[in-house]
């Protein structure tokens, strides 16, 4: 529905800013532009923190105040017993709004089955068509299924992290330990703590989808997200290897015997 007191605006774009729930990090530095804002929920108490404008906010909303949706341009409310998460249903709303890259901004929060779950969301190849980064606790990632160029200063640590299985082909320059044509697993801490060796750096990656985290030298360990998500993403390299033991030609699983 639309909000009668807000002026009427297409919901779309080029690229999109999705904010999402939970306590906005205290190191929160300036967002990009965007030509659409999209509030998950809870989100939208966020974007109205953080002094935007918000173009669509989607969920149950049984996290948002009712004065953060009344600022918003456009409501899509969905009933609390839904199949899709906020944030699926924020990027699907990007998608749908025929944006081509979507900056996802907000927290890992305390619950891991949350934090695993928005993190295999952003790097789903439901939105492969979309260019996807995240600005996480403090932390800037990126879902990369061919390159990316990373901008950040020299000695910032640089994870490269695969999401969903095997990534190949993967070629680093800029970084102070270089891949080369390299095979990255899920789990395998090959990719773990690599720091900028230049200004600018640049990750391709031939086939698979990679995580390319870059952690801030001079945070405390205590706001840095790369610890949690290197046992998030160990948790899922476990489950991955579980799965890859099953027979030729089945479904790869742990559920599959």
């Amino acid at each position: 529905m639309d909000n009668p007191d807000q002026q009427d605006r297409p919901v779309t774009g080029e690229h999109a800013l999705v904010v999402t729930g939970g306590p906005l990090p205290a190191n929160q530095g300036p967002l990009p532009s965007a030509d659409l804002i999209i509030a998950a929920d809870g989100g939208a108490d966020n974007a109205v923190a953080l002094g935007l404008i918000v173009d669509l906010v989607v969920g149950d909303l049984d996290s948002a105040s009712s004065a953060a949706v009344a600022r918003a341009k456009k409501v899509d409310r969905h009933p609390a017993d839904k199949d899709e998460t906020d944030l699926e249903l924020a990027l699907g709303a990007a998608v749908a709004a025929g944006v081509r890259s979507v900056t996802v901004v907000g927290t890992l929060g305390g619950r891991v089955d949350h934090a695993l779950t928005n993190l295999l969301v952003a790097a789903g190849d439901r939105w492969s068509n979309l260019r996807i980064d995240l600005w996480i606790d403090g932390t800037r990632a990126w879902v990369v299924r061919d390159h990316v160029e990373v901008v950040a200063q020299v000695g910032d640590l640089v994870s490269l992290l695969a999401v969903g299985g095997r990534a190949t082909g993967v070629t680093t320059t800029g970084l102070a330990w270089p891949l080369t044509d390299a095979e990255v697993e899920p789990g395998v801490g090959l990719g773990l703590s690599n720091r900028m060796a230049a200004p600018k750096a640049e990750v391709v990656v031939d086939d698979g989808t990679l995580l390319v985290i870059v952690n801030r030298a001079d945070l405390e360990p205590a706001v840095s997200s790369e610890g949690f998500l290197k046992r998030l993403l160990e948790a899922m390299g476990a489950f991955w290897k579980m799965g890859d033991r099953s027979e030729k030609g089945r479904i790869r699983g742990p559920w599959t015997g």
